[in-house]
């Protein structure tokens, strides 16, 4: 009977000890390893980032992400598109061009050099210009840490990143680019 137990426990131990350590009622987007390709509903841009690292998995992230909608005086999206990608191991800084909002992100994973490229997909609103725009702390704060960044300010906006990547821990870390968007339309484009 004590030999049936003691089976019975270490068995338990073994599956709990190969559980993946994270939130599993999270919604990732991604496995370990894997792309993805996240696109706000029309008319919502990405408020909420947040992601899990693991070392055992390649060095990789699971990533999830919130949406909200826009101001309704801001009106729907005149134009959207994917902009400029970054190449894997390398830093990036890149804002949405032509004034846009981040309202969706893809990427691509790497094994050869344990990183990921990233691209922005941009949405327009009218004419409408960013002003007020300044860079958060770096998302996580160290490098391997679990990163969750949510805009506080109703009115704010992501409208791009910049990310620094460590070729010895193989993780990044980001700056995510907030602004506020003029309530009018205007003839030029602010980067």
């Amino acid at each position: 009977m004590k030999s049936m137990l003691l089976l019975w426990v270490l068995t338990c131990m073994a599956v709990v000890s190969g559980q993946p350590n994270y939130i599993p009622d999270e919604d990732w987007v991604n496995m370990y390893r894997q792309g993805f390709n996240f696109q706000c509903p029309h008319g919502e841009v990405v408020v909420a980032i947040r992601s899990y690292f693991s070392k055992e998995e390649g060095s990789d992230r699971l990533w999830t992400f919130e949406c909200q909608p826009t101001p309704v005086g801001m009106g729907e999206p005149t134009e959207c598109w994917w902009d400029d990608i970054n190449r894997a191991g390398m830093e990036w800084y890149s804002t949405c061009s032509g004034n846009g909002l981040v309202a969706g992100i893809q990427s691509q994973y790497f094994g050869e050099v344990l990183d990921r490229e990233w691209q922005f997909y941009c949405c327009r609103y009218s004419r409408r210009c960013p002003y007020s725009c300044w860079m958060t702390n770096d998302v996580p704060s160290y490098y391997k840490e679990e990163a969750d960044m949510v805009i506080q300010n109703y009115g704010y906006f992501i409208r791009g990143a910049a990310t620094t990547f460590s070729g010895v821990l193989r993780d990044r870390k980001w700056k995510y680019i907030l602004c506020r968007m003029t309530e009018f339309d205007c003839d030029f484009e602010n980067f």
